[in-house]
């Protein structure tokens, strides 16, 4: 695959590098897979960590809820986010790992001049033991996260809609046309091309294909991500 996403907008004033969360700076999604495959089958949906992966790689627990609830025809509590979150939260504070190149992606943008903020469908006491865990939480203000949950709380949406990028756009004062988006999740870059935000999909296993045909841009890894952002920084690209 070519490592050098092509720049779409020539006349593009880049302005904010707004990066998911789970599977392009933290290595969780195997984990959280684990912990919704067992709930669910304690719920009496026994769906493996696999397909798990496959239907609700980059949604939040609330779509997860009501896919499940669909699938059950039954509520499966006001209670249940809350307890998969605890689930979640637990596990990632004492197994999860960072994406390999995650820090220098971080410090390499940033060493460029660049605003980043992290936007995740992840709760914020997910993203706190995630972060803290792998040491990154010093890289990442709080005031530059920008959770999904939180927009529920105002009646918007996280992924695949677009509130939680345009949100974190609005925050850095930046136009949505000058954000570079960084996923891996179709939801996520359904969600930044909604938004009208350049989205790179991070495909490290494969040549990306999925992830280009829903609009981004395909890279293999997270340490190119100084010299990807390099060019389009100086207008070179």
């Amino acid at each position: 695959m070519p490592n050098a996403p092509a720049k779409s907008r020539p006349d593009m004033s880049l302005g904010l590098i707004i990066f998911d969360c789970d599977g392009v700076l933290i290595d969780s999604e195997s984990l959280c897979d684990r912990v919704v495959s067992a709930e669910l089958t304690r719920q009496g949906w026994p769906l493996p960590p696999a397909e798990c992966h496959r239907r609700f790689l980059g949604l939040t627990f609330a779509d997860i809820q009501t896919a499940a609830e669909s699938h059950l025809t039954r509520p499966l509590g006001p209670g249940w986010i809350d307890h998969v979150i605890t689930q979640v939260t637990t596990v990632m504070a004492q197994e999860v790992e960072p994406i390999p190149g995650a820090r220098q992606a971080l410090e390499g943008t940033a060493a460029l001049g660049l605003p980043y903020r992290i936007a995740s469908n992840s709760s914020r006491a997910e993203m706190d033991a995630k972060f803290t865990r792998t040491g990154l939480a010093a890289l990442i203000p709080q005031d530059r996260i920008h959770s999904a949950y939180d927009l529920i709380a105002l009646g918007k949406r996280g992924k695949p809609d677009p509130d939680l990028f345009l949100d974190a756009a609005a925050a850095e004062g930046v136009p949505p046309g000058a954000c570079v988006v960084i996923e891996d999740s179709l939801a996520g870059i359904r969600a930044a091309v909604s938004a009208g935000m350049i989205c790179w999909g991070y495909a490290p296993e494969d040549e990306g294909e999925r992830l280009r045909q829903a609009g981004a841009l395909p890279f293999g890894s997270m340490f190119a991500i100084p010299s990807l952002l390099r060019p389009l920084l100086h207008g070179s690209a």
